[in-house]
């Protein structure tokens, strides 16, 4: 599994960053779910889950250096509004002056991080979505906007607990069936909300439509 680090967050001046790609479609996840929005999806990830379906962003090195100016000229010529930033794990890198530039843009700013490493940038929406194996850094937890806990196993209920209990009173909380184990999950899902109604169903409809 690849290895990157995170970039130097508090001198370095970025113009460009990794793009595995950007496209403008529906979000498919969460509490934006159906929304029309940009996505920026980053290359460079090591948190390494099982079931990624985007394994080919993990390496940053593998993806195009793109200048920023013209990732926020493609993001705001599509009409989108919304640019939602992705990987990939977008942490990694410094994003102060990506979402600077798509705030002046007139565009909303919104991340989906696994929350490994501390976030730069100015963001409208946070969607963190915690794994097990690279447990979140203690400051993302206060800027999560929406939780979103991947079930992959019976005893991810459990830990989606605990993880509730770092964000915020006003945090949505979203639980998400693994998509190759979603048959199985999904009736333990619907059980366990409607024992604990603080959760909301997330689930890949962008799949169900076979859009990006």
């Amino acid at each position: 599994m690849p290895s990157p680090q995170p970039v130097e967050k508090a001198t370095t001046a970025i113009t460009h960053l990794p793009l595995m790609e950007d496209f403008y479609t529906l979000q498919g996840e969460g509490f934006y779910q159906g929304s029309a929005a940009y996505f920026i999806r980053l290359g460079g990830c090591n948190v390494g889950c099982v079931w990624c379906d985007v394994k080919e962003s993990w390496q940053a090195d593998a993806h195009p250096s793109v200048a920023i100016a013209e990732i926020v000229k493609r993001t705001k010529a599509s009409g989108a509004p919304i640019a939602v930033i992705t990987g990939g794990e977008p942490s990694l890198h410094n994003l102060m002056e990506l979402t600077a530039q798509l705030k002046q843009a007139g565009l909303r700013t919104h991340v989906e991080t696994s929350g490994a490493y501390p976030l730069t940038g100015t963001w409208d929406w946070v969607c963190l979505s915690p794994k097990k194996f690279k447990a979140p850094v203690e400051s993302v937890y206060p800027q999560a906007d929406e939780l979103k806990v991947v079930i992959f196993h019976k005893s991810d209920f459990e830990w989606a607990e605990k993880e509730a209990a770092k964000v915020p009173a006003s945090c949505q909380l979203f639980l998400q069936p693994e998509w190759s184990k979603e048959k199985e999950m999904l009736p333990l899902i619907i059980e366990f909300i409607k024992k604990h109604p603080a959760w909301k169903m997330s689930l890949q409809v962008h799949k169900y439509m076979d859009i990006p």
